[in-house]
């Protein structure tokens, strides 16, 4: 009779490809194991290959545990590593597995070669099993008395790794304190080192507990151990070196003497060939002289070479590394590196990020002696066929022109810029044009008469046209076709999407008509109908204040939007000095790669209540809401744009609402028809206009905005109602809403109240809650977070969905909505914004 046949499963692409394989492996290891015969050793260490590069591709061999335990009593020390090697993957996941290797690793401790006893005692204090650390106790002491350096440097090592597996035994067994006498008298300096590192970490954990681990602490620091290790540094290996720097840096000297003997005593430390090194160096001298500030500039001035000297040697990214700490320098004193700008040229074969650190640094040393040279060399890389370069470089010419340094030759090297025709150039230098026109207006003749000759169809960067624009709306008067250009980018309003673009044009608009009214009265009435009627919520506010100004009174209209100006002296900085000098503290780490504060990267605090993770699925809700709030669940990797994006990229399927406090009039182009609680917003004001103050009646026909008698609005539709106890799981939110159009989008405010009270997102869930409309997904980061809600009608299966965007630092929300019935969708629109403005009222 034949047997029955097998059933066929597919191989898992975790397990080998040949069935049964890992149970070959493990009867071969069980032959050998017992075997002496020549090759026996051979034989294992292809097996033992075998079973490490399973393991290394994620294949699970800890079937093969015992048998390898048992072969490793060999004397071949390539077999043992590999046995450790497995053993310590496998012992935190396999407790009871790894009770069988004590045996053999205690018997290695004790074994007569010190390399093999060096790695018992570390292969034993990683097996990381908290039934296990008894025995470590008695091979740690042993090994901290061994004759051999690299076993006494493991068990310092191995201290520290029974303190984080049970601090109490570690504490018991006295171990500190033989840590402590072998870091004062040991003649190997790794050793020493090791001390250093597993104390410092020891007692900086125990001090919050025990005063005598403070006091212990506090003693590291102290003049005899200070000098005891400075004495001793050029024995240290690199890294080593690096630990007692940073342990120096701690330390304060009693006196400007004392200060001078640690630098004298560290100052050829500068010429290490490590950078790590020399940068630790420089952060103490630094930290040292703060309060000598003759010494200190010394010490700039002596730091610059052998930094200067790290930059140009080695890779890329330590150069990037040195030149952000030089930049940090550089920012602080300038006037010292002024002489070697030609340092921080741009190589050819230098990666962009490297090169726009460098440009950085020639904006900030530029001054009266150099900016010729400098700048000549910013042109020639205004050319560069590399786009951000060549922005980057174009942006750097204008930095040093607003720092007032040479300002005749800039400006006429900006403006043959124009002359390039490259649109990013043209670009760059039109933003740049249009600050320089802000602090230097004595130089708009020459500016303008170049501008003027620019096509405004030529310009395409939201950016750049916004700088035209401003420059049309400025100097009007100056620019003899100013009203006619701004007149044909308000013919194509529909089709420019940045609202920075339209809230300029608005603006450009109205100072055209204040200075040039018959050349613009009819552009001015059709923007304002445009802005209106424009979807962005910011946009429709402008135009509709502009159209009260106007409505109002033109002279105070005038006064408002043309006010006389003063040049600006200075324009913001991107950070503040408080921040530099924290980045400035934090000297030779990563806060001044990054060039923001370790608390900014860090402290979970600053990350925001909840941080999304690759895969939208943790989202915490109090226990209060589990009964009816969804929580958030895992998306599959082809929808984590869904969630994960700030701006959904979609075409608009459907119509895009505005549901402000205003219904603004419908616009096609050159007209608008009002609804009746537009009118009312559109001639209503806050206040009467005084009794002298004639009230320009005729203004909607001077500008073609007359508005129609309309009749009596109809009666409000019913109130829509939704249901409080709504349930949507998620695969079918994320089927709904890559099928449905989108119903609206618009922007709306938030009161601060609300957005302060984000730093616990619960509030805000519970709040629309009781709306009854529920969150199924939340995440983000510090200042952008997003929620996605959805809603149901209380008597039919219509559901709602909204994806909400809040910006915590403007104070924002994007809402997008999507619904089953379109035609009840703004009715919803005007519910949820409601909800959300009520949110951290009282």
């Amino acid at each position: 009779m034949a047997p029955p046949a097998q059933s066929q499963k597919s191989a898992s692409p975790s397990q080998p490809s040949g069935k049964g394989e890992v149970s070959d492996v493990k009867m071969q290891l069980r032959q050998l194991a017992g075997s002496r015969s020549p090759g026996t050793d051979d034989a294992k260490r292809e097996l033992f290959k075998k079973v490490i590069s399973y393991m290394t591709i994620g294949i699970d061999v800890s079937s093969v545990f015992s048998e390898m335990v048992m072969c490793s009593a060999t004397s071949d020390i390539v077999l043992k590593k590999m046995c450790y090697l497995y053993v310590g993957n496998y012992a935190k996941y396999n407790p009871d597995l790894a009770l069988l290797t004590i045996n053999f690793l205690q018997r290695d401790c004790k074994d007569e070669d010190p390399m093999i006893r060096g790695l018992a005692l570390r292969s034993l204090c990683s097996l990381r099993v908290a039934n296990l650390v008894e025995y470590l106790v008695g091979p740690l002491g042993t090994g901290l008395k061994d004759g051999n350096s690299y076993v006494r440097m493991v068990a310092a090592v191995g201290v520290l790794k029974l303190y984080h597996i049970s601090a109490s035994t570690c504490m018991d067994a006295d171990f500190p304190a033989m840590l402590k006498h072998l870091m004062l008298n040991d003649k190997d300096a790794q050793v020493v080192a090791n001390c250093l590192t597993s104390l410092q970490e020891i007692w900086g954990l125990e001090a919050s507990a025990s005063e005598e681990a403070a006091r212990e602490r506090e003693t590291l620091l102290s003049k005899p151990v200070i000098y005891y290790f400075l004495n001793r540094i050029k024995e240290f290996s690199e890294w080593a070196q690096c630990i007692v720097l940073e342990l120096v840096a701690k330390y304060v000297p009693s006196d400007s003497n004392e200060i001078f003997d640690v630098m004298n005593l560290l100052e050829d430390r500068l010429q290490h060939a490590n950078g790590a090194v020399v940068l630790a160096t420089i952060k103490m001298f630094l930290q040292l002289t703060l309060s000598m500030t003759d010494v200190h500039q010394q010490v700039y001035e002596r730091i610059k070479a052998p930094l200067l000297t790290l930059v140009s040697s080695g890779s890329p990214e330590q150069s990037y590394a040195v030149l952000s700490h030089l930049h940090l320098l550089v920012m602080r004193a300038p006037f010292i590196f002024s002489s070697d700008y030609k340092h921080f040229y741009c190589q050819y074969n230098e990666p962009f990020y490297v090169k726009k650190l460098k440009l950085e640094m020639l904006t900030a040393v530029a001054n009266e002696s150099n900016t010729y040279d400098i700048v000549t060399e910013l042109c020639e890389y205004a050319a560069n066929v590399d786009i951000p370069m060549a922005r980057e470089s174009i942006r750097a010419v204008g930095k040093i022109a607003l720092q007032q340094y040479d300002v005749n030759a800039i400006v006429d090297r900006l403006l043959q810029f124009l002359e390039m025709e490259k649109e990013h150039v043209t670009a760059e230098t039109l933003v740049l044009v249009k600050d320089l026109l802000r602090k230097y207006p004595q130089w708009s003749h020459d500016c303008i008469a170049v501008v003027g000759n620019i096509s405004s169809k030529n310009v395409q960067e939201p950016k750049a046209k916004a700088a035209l624009i401003w420059m049309l709306g400025e100097y009007a008067q100056d620019m003899q076709d100013a009203p006619y250009i701004l007149e044909s980018l308000i013919e194509n309003w529909d089709e420019e999407h940045s609202a920075e673009v339209r809230l300029h044009l608005l603006t450009a608009i109205m100072k055209c008509f204040l200075r040039r009214p018959p050349e613009t009265q009819k552009a001015l009435g059709a923007a304002l109908a445009a802005g209106l009627a424009d979807f962005h919520q910011d946009v429709h506010d402008r135009a509709l204040f502009y159209y009260r100004l106007l409505k109002y009174n033109v002279t105070v209209a005038e006064r408002v939007v043309d006010p006389p100006k003063q040049a600006v002296s200075v324009f913001a900085d991107t950070q503040s000095s408080e921040i530099k000098d924290r980045i400035f503290d934090e000297f030779n780490s990563l806060s001044v790669v990054y060039q923001k504060p370790s608390y900014m990267f860090t402290d979970k605090e600053h990350r925001g209540p909840f941080a999304f993770s690759e895969e939208l699925g943790n989202l915490s809700i109090d226990t209060e809401l589990a009964d009816n709030v969804v929580p958030a669940q895992r998306v599959e990797a082809n929808d984590k744009d869904l969630l994960l994006s700030t701006s959904e990229k979609e075409d608009n399927h459907g119509a895009s609402n505005n549901s402000s406090a205003y219904n603004a009039p419908s616009y096609d182009g050159s007209r608008m028809v009002g609804a009746s609680q537009a009118q009312q917003d559109l001639v209503s004001l806050d206040q009467p206009p005084p009794a002298n103050v004639p009230v320009s009646l005729a203004i909607d026909d001077l500008l073609g905005l007359g508005l129609p008698v309309v009749p009596s609005p109809a009666p409000s539709p019913p109130a829509l109602k939704l249901n409080a106890k709504a349930v949507l799981d998620p695969n079918s939110f994320q089927q709904k809403w890559r099928q449905l159009p989108l119903a609206a989008s618009q922007e709306i405010s938030m009161n601060p109240q609300g957005v302060s009270a984000l730093s616990s997102p619960q509030v805000l869930l519970r709040h629309m809650q009781g709306h009854s409309i529920h969150c199924i997904a939340s995440g983000g980061q510090a200042p952008n977070f997003k929620f996605f809600f959805f809603a149901q009608k209380e008597d039919e299966p219509s559901t709602y969905l909204v994806e909400c965007v809040i910006n915590s630092s403007t104070c924002k929300a994007q809402l997008k909505i999507k619904a089953d019935d379109q035609s009840t969708s703004q009715a919803f629109s005007a519910l949820f914004e409601s909800a959300l403005s009520k949110f951290g009222l009282p």
